[in-house]
C-alpha cells in the first residue's frame, strides 16, 4: 500500500526533506499522487528510497563504531533483483522511445522527399508554363508587326475626325448675361 513522505520519514527515522530530496530524483513512473494531490509513494519507490537512505545511515553507524550485523546475502540477492527489474523496465522504455523517434524521423524523412517532389514538379511546370508565354509573346510581337501597317492607317482616320470635331463648334444660345459661348460637340464615344 503507498505511504505518504510523512509516514516513511517516520519509519525510517529521518526528516522529511530527505524523503522528498530521494523522491524529487525517482523517475516520473514511480512517482504517484492521490486525488488531493498529495505525493504517495509506491512499493518500488520505496525499496529505491529506503535503500538509498539506509546507505547512509549504515555508514554513519559503521563510523560510530557500533557493531550492527551488515544485510544478510538473502537482502542483498532483494535488492539486486529489485534493481534488475529497474534496469529491464528503464532498458524497455528506452527502447520503446527510441523506436517511437524511429517511427517519427521515417515519416519526417517521407513528407520531405514528398516536398521535395512537388517542388521539382512545380520548378518544372513552371518553366514549361514560361516557355510558352515566351512562345505565344513572339507570336503576338508578329502580329503586332503586321497590324501595325493597318494599325496606323485606323490611327490616321481616327486622328483626321478628332480634328474636324474640334473645328465643328456649335454657337450656343446666350445665358443669363447675354454672352455667347462656343462649345465643341461632345459625344460619348470620343472619350476613349
Amino acid at each position: 500500500m503507498p505511504k505518504t513522505i510523512r509516514e516513511l520519514a517516520d519509519e525510517l527515522k529521518v526528516s522529511k526533506q530527505t524523503i522528498q530530496y530521494h523522491y524529487q530524483r525517482l523517475p516520473a513512473n514511480n512517482r504517484q499522487k492521490d486525488s488531493q494531490g498529495t505525493n504517495m509513494i509506491s512499493l518500488t519507490a520505496e525499496r529505491i528510497i529506503r535503500d538509498k537512505v539506509a546507505k547512509p545511515l549504515i555508514a554513519k553507524t559503521q563510523q560510530t563504531g557500533s557493531k550492527k550485523v551488515t544485510k544478510t546475502s538473502k537482502e542483498n540477492n532483494e535488492l539486486i533483483a529489485t534493481l534488475r527489474r529497474e534496469i529491464e523496465d528503464l532498458k524497455s522504455q528506452r527502447d520503446k522511445q527510441l523506436a517511437t523517434k524511429d517511427r517519427q524521423i521515417d515519416h519526417l524523412t517521407k513528407l520531405v522527399d514528398q516536398q521535395q517532389q512537388l517542388q521539382l514538379a512545380t520548378v518544372a511546370d513552371n518553366r514549361r508554363l514560361k516557355d510558352h508565354v515566351q512562345k505565344l509573346s513572339g507570336q503576338l510581337t508578329q502580329k503586332t508587326n503586321d497590324n501595325l501597317s493597318t494599325g496606323n492607317d485606323l490611327f490616321n482616320i481616327q486622328d483626321k475626325k478628332s480634328k474636324i470635331a474640334k473645328q465643328k463648334i456649335v454657337k450656343s444660345g446666350s445665358n443669363k448675361d447675354g454672352i455667347h459661348t462656343n462649345r465643341a460637340i461632345k459625344r460619348w464615344w470620343k472619350f476613349w
